[in-house]
């Protein structure tokens, strides 16, 4: 079982395995349809957009080398991290980013509750953010042989990340990437955990929370408020406490 010793707060730099799975995930072309559509949004741009320089590559994860939470999302937003860079950063106010933020930060993961822009400041700290699919999707749908063809990025930045006993799977694409993951480690449950909001498993030493998945689709509607997105970074954090407490033996 991996260790889960509090992580260190002062600055840290990217192990090189890490950086070569970024440098991997951003001279990616393995789906040549995810690639042509985020070239073409990043030439077509939004309105709103129009004076920005698209990132319009796939986008690697984002955070704290020391991670001990790995959070997996679906895919980047056309005008969010494909314009951005960064992973849930950058479509709007309140939108998919901001609405995870603010309840990261409110459990000390995140050190601001928005995120808005590659330089805007956010650290992240004891967390990663990463996504199951590192191209945006026409319609947020990517095929299941897109996301087969993904996973091997999400398995290298994983094992650049030494720490990581916790996976936050945002959605049931994000659930079902953390019991891969876990699965390539040969940790297999029988029959797959059910998907529902807040719901935490143990096996093998990690621990899987699931989530409904921060969206507008979600949170315009009321399935995810944010009082439910805060429950479980409450929980991640309590138990990440528990857990450190029992090896200090406390």
């Amino acid at each position: 079982m991996l260790t889960s010793k509090p992580s260190r707060t002062k600055p840290r730099r990217d192990s090189a395995d890490l950086a070569r799975a970024r440098e991997a995930i951003i001279s990616c072309d393995r789906c040549p349809r995810l690639r042509t559509y985020c070239q073409r949004i990043a030439t077509e741009k939004k309105a709103a957009h129009r004076a920005d320089t698209y990132w319009g590559r796939p986008v690697p994860g984002f955070g704290d080398p020391q991670a001990r939470v790995l959070v997996i999302g679906l895919a980047p937003a056309a005008h969010g991290a494909n314009r951005t860079g960064r992973v849930f950063t950058g479509d709007g106010p309140l939108g998919s980013g901001d609405f995870l933020m603010r309840a990261m930060h409110a459990h000390g993961f995140a050190s601001i509750p928005t995120a808005q822009a590659a330089d805007d400041g956010l650290v992240l700290t004891d967390a990663f953010i990463a996504a199951a699919v590192r191209c945006a999707p026409p319609d947020n749908k990517p095929t299941p042989a897109e996301i087969a063809a993904c996973h091997d990025h999400l398995v290298a930045e994983v094992a650049a990340l030494p720490r990581v006993s916790m996976l936050i799977g945002l959605g049931r694409i994000g659930f079902d990437a953390a019991w891969r993951l876990l699965a390539g480690r040969g940790i297999i449950v029988r029959p797959r955990p059910a998907f529902a909001h807040d719901a935490a498993y143990e096996a093998g030493g990690y621990t899987v929370i699931a989530s409904y998945h921060p969206s507008r689709q979600n949170t315009n509607t009321g399935r995810l408020t944010p009082r439910m997105m805060d429950a479980v970074f409450a929980r991640a954090r309590r138990q990440l406490s528990a857990r450190s407490c029992r090896l200090r033996k406390c």
